[in-house]
């Protein structure tokens, strides 16, 4: 179902029937289209699985598998690779698998080759059609759990499209495609490769059926394509794949003892990178900085835990102590040795940062209150936000709103949350920073306070991030409330009165 997927079909029609598993991957009619599910989700009558990976994060923990499991997909056209890629995903209990279509990759046409395939007379079947050195790339980054980009291609232009779609890494990666064993570099990366191996005249029946009722083409075009390009790239390049196969799996999503047998070798592979749990009444981690509770910084703990404080003290109160926070961060930064000329003809040796530069990033929207404090201090500093907060309906904390600066990989990295009680959104955001190749040892997590939980939980999941705060409280509530705490730190100091259901999101305080 991959060399004519190209034609003349308006773009709209074709986007109507994407198939749920990679909603915008490729804008073309399949059979099995079930729903225009948005975002990609798969719901069985047990739980959800997200099928474009894990929203950016991955437990509770923050810890990742020491790498995704890649189940490779081949086999001819209409063989019913995708049907098995959804019988797979729904039988596995893990909650984020990514579907990778190879269909995403093929390489932009040039002028001519596009007049060819408008005239059905450019192969789309054969090897040379698809772009394997991205591909590759993105399936190994896919591997190590990174985020990346798939690039979106458009069947009735034959172009990629200006955006590509984001998908997190997985636990599981499924990638299937016609060629999908066709190159070395991409058998590497694949733990076990199934072959769906049905047969060509079913195949082809489904290719005329699908062709001629989906799409309004007409026989002699539908078995001409067929004769001249899909059978003899199937006999070269796709059967005889089947060699490197682990498993072949005869009769497609119809071979439930087949499909059973993939499920249960994954689940075994999967136990052996089995997640510990966070270690809790352990001593607090050496990662971990408090500043020193000086008279003046516990009188103005005393002001802005007292619930009776007007909001003017309060705003005026934490704004004293995030300077002071920022301040007391900074001193972690590397700095060099410089000699300066003074005014006076001597020299001076002194210090410099020793780094490229410095990006601050708030977790909002409490985080956003320590900004201005870091903008003081901080010359010409570079902002970013991140939102994440709770579904009520799931339980599950989510990514809202997402905005960073570009190109973050050799900065320092300062993020500000108010307070951190059980550590959920400061994981997230730091494993959204890591997803954008910032390195761990140069994120900083700034919180006026924190929860011993919230320490312990950020410090086991990613032992290389400096905790940086000015008091440790010893416990959380059933609520997610620090205590004896600050109270919705948020709430306090934008004046606004918290509906009942912002205190189990991190609107500023939890978590």
């Amino acid at each position: 179902y991959h060399t004519n997927r190209n034609h003349h079909d308006s773009l709209d029609g074709l986007m109507t029937h994407r198939c749920p598993l990679t909603p915008s991957l490729s804008p073309r009619k399949r059979t099995t289209s079930q729903s225009k599910t948005e975002p990609p989700l798969l719901r069985t009558n047990k739980r959800t699985i997200y099928t474009a990976g894990r929203p950016p994060w991955y437990n509770v923990t923050g810890t990742t598998f020491k790498e995704a499991f890649v189940i490779g997909l081949c086999g001819g056209s209409a063989s019913g690779k995708t049907t098995v890629a959804n019988k797979i995903i729904e039988a596995l209990d893990v909650p984020w698998v990514v579907l990778l279509s190879m269909d995403s990759f093929y390489k932009v046409l040039s002028k001519e080759e596009q007049e060819l395939a408008a005239r059905n007379e450019y192969n789309f079947d054969h090897p040379d059609a698809f772009d394997f050195e991205l591909l590759v790339t993105v399936l190994r980054k896919l591997k190590k759990g990174k985020s990346i980009k798939v690039p979106v291609y458009d069947f009735t232009s034959h172009s990629r499209r200006k955006e590509w779609k984001t998908v997190y890494g997985a636990n599981v990666v499924i990638f299937e495609g016609i060629l999908a064993f066709a190159n070395k570099e991409l058998l590497k990366l694949l733990d076990m490769k199934v072959f769906v191996d049905t047969d060509s005249d079913i195949r082809l029946v489904r290719r005329l059926k699908r062709d001629i009722t989906d799409r309004g083409r007409d026989i002699v075009g539908v078995i001409k394509q067929y004769n001249k390009f899909v059978k003899p790239a199937f006999e070269q390049y796709i059967e005889p794949t089947v060699q490197v196969a682990d498993i072949v799996v005869p009769r497609g999503g119809e071979n439930f003892v087949a499909l059973d047998l993939i499920v249960q070798h994954v689940h075994s592979q999967l136990e052996k990178v089995s997640l510990a749990s966070a270690h809790q009444g352990q001593p607090l981690p050496e990662t971990l900085s408090v500043m020193e509770s000086t008279p003046q910084v516990r009188g103005m703990h005393t002001i802005i835990r007292n619930k009776e404080t007007s909001r003017d003290e309060f705003i005026f109160y934490s704004k004293r102590l995030m300077r002071l926070l920022i301040e007391h961060a900074l001193s972690f930064l590397p700095l060099k040795p410089v000699s300066v000329e003074t005014p006076q003809g001597t020299v001076y040796e002194g210090k410099r940062l020793s780094g490229k530069r410095i990006t601050g990033v708030s977790i909002l929207r409490a985080g956003e209150t320590m900004e201005q404090a870091l903008m003081a201090v901080c010359k010409d500093i570079r902002l970013g936000k991140i939102l994440i907060q709770t579904n009520h309906d799931t339980g599950e904390p989510e990514l809202h709103y997402l905005r960073l600066p570009k190109d973050l990989s050799e900065d320092y990295v300062i993020l500000m949350d108010s307070t951190v009680s059980t550590g959920a959104a400061a994981l997230m955001a730091v494993r959204v920073l890591l997803d954008h190749d910032v390195q761990e040892d140069k994120i900083f997590l700034l919180s006026l306070l924190m929860a011993e939980m919230g320490v312990h939980s950020v410090a086991y999941a990613f032992p290389k991030v400096r905790i940086i705060t000015t008091a440790v409280d010893k416990n959380v509530n059933d609520e997610f409330h620090i205590i004896p705490g600050i109270g919705n730190f948020g709430d306090r100091y934008f004046g606004t009165d918290a509906p009942s259901d912002w205190y189990e999101s991190d609107e500023g305080m939890d978590y």
